[in-house]
């Protein structure tokens, strides 16, 4: 339905988009996930014809969006990063506005209001100012704008960073109605890894302007198939004991958590009685080893050697 060819862009001679290339099927949803810094916002203005790539294409149904941008204007709605609301309106009033620009009036545009009022659960606050709402309400109500014309297409792009749980839980509801009850095309980008696992079939990991895997999370997962997730439960951190688990050669990565540490290494190795030496050694006290199949997190850490969040 919706695919990109190669793009790239360039900004005063720096590259921020390489040779992008990824599609979207009618009615599924996608995940987009990559650090900060890795393009993602880039590519999705270039998807929604905001912003013409330097190299390559946009197609919807085959047509070029960028030849024919007002094609696919018609069936997409954008959730922007940052708030698009206006402040001294109200939600009523800024749903009213924008169903006006979309071509709605009268009975028709008083019934798509009051309907995506009661898809974000802020019906019984729609006439109080856009200013006085919380950050996650104004969010909720971004949704709903970029829904007043009931797009084929949605992308989001990061719509719960920084929002309070109950806001989060009705823009994970929203995502999940869109896509299993109505069909729509989503495109999510997240800095959580656990809402993309949720709301997607599919996900396409990007780092420095490149898409570097793609797939299934079962398909991502198998990158890592000949490795197993050790967590360590300890009494204390020790930089000393950290650095010599570094170094075995069975090891892969060392992640510090909360509780402890969390290692991924070689499966079938000899493993725990080196761990269990050295933190004799340093006198660091193993409360629980759980052994586990490595996460998406610890797929997307071993891609790009950030953590999402970072």
């Amino acid at each position: 339905m919706l695919e990109t060819v190669e793009l790239r862009k360039v900004f005063k001679g720096k590259t921020a988009v390489e040779e992008v290339s990824l599609y979207l099927k009618e009615g599924e949803s996608v995940g987009l996930i990559g650090p900060n810094g890795a393009g993602k916002s880039t590519t999705i203005s270039m998807i929604s014809s905001l912003l013409k790539p330097t190299a390559g294409d946009v197609r919807l149904n085959g047509q070029s969006v960028i030849k024919h941008p007002q094609q696919l204007r018609k069936v997409l709605g954008v959730v922007p990063q940052e708030i698009a609301l206006y402040e001294e309106l109200s939600s009523y009033e800024n749903l009213k506005f924008f169903g006006k620009v979309y071509g709605l009036k009268g009975k028709e545009l008083e019934l798509k209001i009051q309907e995506l009022l009661d898809m974000v659960g802020l019906r019984d606050r729609q006439k109080e100012l856009i200013r006085t709402y919380s950050g996650g309400m104004k969010r909720r109500i971004n949704i709903a704008v970029a829904l007043m014309h009931d797009p084929k297409i949605v992308i989001m792009d990061e719509p719960t960073v920084g929002i309070d749980p109950q806001s989060r839980n009705h823009i994970l509801d929203t995502v999940r109605h869109l896509s299993r009850e109505k069909g729509t095309t989503v495109l999510y980008t997240s800095h959580y890894m656990e809402e993309v696992e949720q709301l997607c079939s599919r996900m396409y990991i990007m780092d420095h302007g490149r898409i570097i895997a793609s797939g299934t999370k079962e398909e991502l997962q198998l990158i890592l198939s000949g490795e197993e997730t050790l967590l360590l439960r300890l009494d204390r951190q020790h930089a000393e004991f950290t650095e010599e688990l570094q170094t075995l050669a069975a090891v892969r990565q060392v992640e510090e958590t909360e509780l402890g540490l969390k290692l991924i290494v070689t499966k079938n190795h000899q493993i725990l009685s080196r761990v269990v030496q050295a933190a004799e050694r340093f006198d660091v006290q193993i409360l629980n080893i759980h052994i586990d199949s490595p996460s998406l997190e610890d797929v997307f850490l071993h891609l790009t050697g950030r953590n999402l969040r970072d």
